[in-house]
Order: structure tokens, then C-alpha cells, then sequence
């Protein structure tokens, strides 16, 4: 199935266009080489290329009109009922940017409701862009060599493929390569999970609704909007799951003052009987 690149002047063509132009400001800041790290207030780190990101996507969905609540500064006011907001992280995977593994990310999201009606993910050193709106599927778009412009057709995802697998102990998991805790790998040991690669930033969601990997999961509270908006859309359109460890839908309020946080963790998978097996053995 063939999707037609949207209008500019369409949100999905706003988000587009900013996520181009915050990777290619990332991108800017890798090619110097290492970067200068300042850690904030609550621990995580922060370069240039985060704010370089953050300013180009700004910049780019001010057109729009509409709110933008992002994790390196945006509105932290609580927004009107029915407001539309942009979540965005300009840079997520900061580790693995500073470790120069090249998976990091953009994440652009709008939502609406509590939900994500929107998401686009650029992960510009691999040249690839995902790409989802409510009811209209998820897509991905590939360039020729990493780092050059997107400019091949768009391909639609699905989660579910010849090779998902919705028994534990032989689908295909995947983890974070800084963050994992010994509650996740204790859960890995219930489920006969015998291995986990390790993915940066949200690279792992899009691999799960791209049908190259079947689950990952976290217990951690520390998970905010911004870290899942963008992926969440793009894994439920292409027939995945994401949801907290207990097995509720995550929210997205877009209020600072309330807080972001995903308290319960998150579990993504293809969207097979694989979710529940994971949710049983969870706690």
C-alpha cells in the first residue's frame, strides 16, 4: 500500500517537515564529534544537539499554531479541554548519542483526548522515517545510505508478521542497552526469555510495529510522554500494542503541573496473544 506524503501546510506534513530539520540539526552537532555533556536537574543528560533539535522543531511547528510540550522546554502549563498539543523529544536516546552508537531519535506526536493522533519518529543516522496517523496505518520511508535525504517511497508496517512469535520464550525481545534493571530481567527468567538485544531510544517500539522484533518492556517510572507519544501512535496503527505493565492504555494529559510520568512502566509488542502472556507473569 502506497501513502502519499502529505501537504506541508497539514499537521502531518508540519511534523514531518520539523522532524527533517531537527535530524539534520542533530545530525550537525554528531559530525563534530564528542559533545559537551550537562546533566539536569533530574539526572538525564543534555548536549547541544538536544537543544539544537528542540529549537528546529519549535521553529518549524509554530506555523501551526497549536501547543508544544516538549522534554527540553515547551509549555508547562496545563492545556484547555480539547486543545490539541505537540509532545516532542527532540533528541531521545542522549546516551546513545554522547556513546555514538547512532541510535538515537526525534520524536514529534500530536494529541488529542489523552491519545496520540499523530506520531513521526526520524532516526537520521539510520535514514529512516516512521510515520502514523489515527486510522490511516503507519508507514515507513528509507534513504539509500544513513545520514541522506529521505526520498524513497513510503512502505506501510505491520507488527504482525510470518516471523512474529507469541510465545515467550521465542519471540523477539529487545531492551534498553543503558537502562536495564534486574525486575526486567527477572521477568525475562519467568517468561523463558533467553535473550534480550539490546536497542537504543525508541528505535525498539518501531522495530516491534516494523515486524523486526516482537516485545520490549520496562518497569521504570521514569518513562515521560514525550519518551512514548510518537512510537505509541506508530505501534497501535501498525496493528502492535503498547501499554503500561498492568495492562492499561497509556495516557497522554500533556500537563506539566500534573505530571507525565508513566508511573507503571510500558510493554510493547506485535499485538498477538504475546501481550498477555507477558502481562500474566508481570507482577
Amino acid at each position: 500500500m502506497k501513502w502519499v506524503a502529505p501537504a506541508e501546510s497539514s499537521a502531518m506534513g508540519a511534523a514531518l517537515r520539523a522532524a527533517k530539520l531537527a535530524g539534520e540539526a542533530v545530525m550537525g552537532v554528531y559530525a563534530e564529534g564528542d559533545p559537551e555533556v550537562e546533566t539536569k536537574d533530574d539526572g538525564s543528560p543534555v548536549t547541544a544537539a538536544d537543544r539544537a533539535s528542540n529549537a528546529a522543531i519549535k521553529g518549524a511547528l509554530a506555523v501551526t499554531g497549536r501547543r508544544i510540550l516538549s522534554e527540553e522546554g515547551g509549555d508547562a502549563g496545563a492545556g484547555e479541554e480539547g486543545e490539541y498539543t505537540w509532545v516532542v523529544d527532540p533528541l531521545d536516546g542522549t546516551a546513545d548519542f554522547v556513546d555514538r552508537t547512532g541510535e538515537f531519535t526525534v520524536m514529534i506526536a500530536l494529541v488529542h483526548g489523552g491519545r496520540p493522533v499523530l506520531g513521526v519518529v526520524n532516526w537520521p543516522a539510520g535514514g529512516i522515517v516512521y510515520a502514523a496517523e489515527a486510522g490511516c496505518g503507519a508507514f515507513l520511508r528509507r534513504a539509500a545510505k544513513p545520514w541522506e535525504p529521505v526520498a524513497a517511497p513510503w512502505e506501510r508496517m505491520t507488527a504482525t508478521t510470518g516471523k512474529s512469535a507469541s510465545d515467550p520464550a521465542t519471540c523477539r525481545v529487545l531492551g534498553s542497552r543503558h537502562h536495564a534493571s534486574d525486575r526486567e530481567r527477572k521477568l525475562a527468567g519467568r517468561l523463558g526469555i533467553r535473550k534480550i538485544a539490546g536497542v537504543g531510544s525508541s528505535l525498539k517500539a518501531c522495530m516491534i510495529g516494523a515486524g523486526e522484533a516482537d516485545a520490549c518492556f520496562t518497569y521504570t517510572d521514569k518513562m515521560r510522554e514525550w519518551d512514548t507519544a510518537a512510537s505509541d501512535c506508530i505501534v497501535s496503527e501498525a496493528g502492535g500494542k503498547m501499554t503500561d505493565m498492568r495492562g492499561a492504555g497509556l495516557e497522554y494529559w500533556c500537563d506539566m503541573a500534573e505530571g507525565t510520568s508513566h508511573r507503571n512502566g510500558v510493554l510493547v509488542t506485535n499485538g498477538t496473544a504475546l501481550h498477555e502472556r507477558i502481562l500474566e507473569k508481570a507482577f
